[in-house]
């Protein structure tokens, strides 16, 4: 039985929380949050512990994993805890809200021992597990761009971070892993009309491999709308990330994937648990959330400098980051 829990029960947390406590492989064995209110009705719905101080819930109990689900800015300070107590974490995204706070968590959790999984959503959308498959066994050919659109009304709950950060990060994310490669050059566009940080954005994205990706995305839309299109040379695939459907266009067939349709958050937990159960990596590594975090940043700094930014090749980033030898 994996002892579990959970660090933040706002919006997202709330859901880890509905999540953990439904295994049957899983004991939630507590919940932590400043939110007295919040947290103890939680806590009596669930039948768990609560606590206002997440150290407690860390080093009064033996917790298998732990979901940091707090605000960006504290990812850093509850990550390094709960990797300190001995229990592996899944944060959510975006990983930190600095590279050397990414890089310090990622330092912790090899040398503790400990899983780290980053909460990237989207690769668990049955819709891109999919497509992911589909490109894999090259059924559309070599994909050449990528362009996604992850638009939508204003959410007043979170002002520590922009549109960028917030949103666009998860398209970050799925673009370099159905490439397969990392992100060489960001340009992006962007500014902000209610919000305290960018809430609009529109950013070009270079890959290692030449191609390239855009993402559009917005706080300013009325409806949501979160859709990618995935071009290669013997197909086009559409993704609706809402409805997690799948269509492939190709010179004579238009083709409806067959689709499981099952909760993304539900898969992405569920895989970071067998990986903690069987010793296996997670599919999304402490390395690709400070990757996508690189390419986020870099793509605040271009908008503000209005010019293309360059992103550090992955061994560099790795070298920079103290976690691979320098040799030569």
């Amino acid at each position: 039985m994996i002892r579990a829990g959970v660090i933040g029960t706002g919006a997202m947390g709330q859901h880890h929380v509905r999540i953990l406590s439904q295994l049957e492989n899983v004991e939630l064995v507590g919940i932590a949050d400043l939110n007295a209110h919040v947290l103890n009705s939680l806590a009596r719905r669930y039948g768990t512990t609560p606590y206002t101080d997440y150290r407690e819930l860390l080093f009064r109990n033996e917790l298998d994993v732990v979901t940091v689900a707090v605000p960006t800015t504290l990812h850093r300070e509850v990550a390094l805890a709960a990797i300190e107590s001995g229990a592996s974490v899944l944060v959510e995204k975006p990983i930190a809200d600095s590279l050397e706070a990414a890089t310090e968590i990622i330092r912790a959790a090899r040398r503790h021992g400990v899983k780290l999984m980053v909460g990237h959503i989207e690769r668990f959308n049955p819709a891109i597990i999919a497509l992911k498959e589909i490109i894999d066994r090259g059924e559309i050919g070599k994909v050449v761009s990528m362009s996604a659109k992850r638009v939508g009304p204003h959410n007043p709950r979170i002002r520590d971070v922009g549109i960028i950060l917030d949103l666009g990060v998860h398209d970050i994310d799925v673009m370099q892993y159905l490439y397969g490669e990392r992100i060489r050059r960001v340009f992006a566009s962007a500014g902000k009309v209610l919000h305290p940080h960018e809430d609009y954005s529109s950013m070009l994205l270079k890959f290692s491999n030449g191609y390239s990706g855009v993402i559009e995305t917005n706080w300013l839309t009325p409806h949501k709308v979160r859709e990618l299109t995935v071009v290669g040379t013997e197909g086009i695939a559409y993704v609706d990330y809402l409805k997690a459907t799948l269509r492939i266009y190709d010179d004579y067939w238009i083709k409806e994937a067959k689709v499981e349709k099952r909760e993304p958050l539900l898969n992405e937990i569920s895989h970071f648990i067998e990986c903690v159960e069987g010793g296996r990596e997670p599919i999304v590594s402490g390395e690709d959330g400070r990757h996508v975090l690189e390419v986020a940043l870099a793509a605040i700094r271009s908008y503000r400098a209005g010019r293309v930014v360059d992103i550090s090749p992955y061994g560099e980033e790795l070298k920079l980051a103290g976690m691979i030898e320098v040799t030569g």
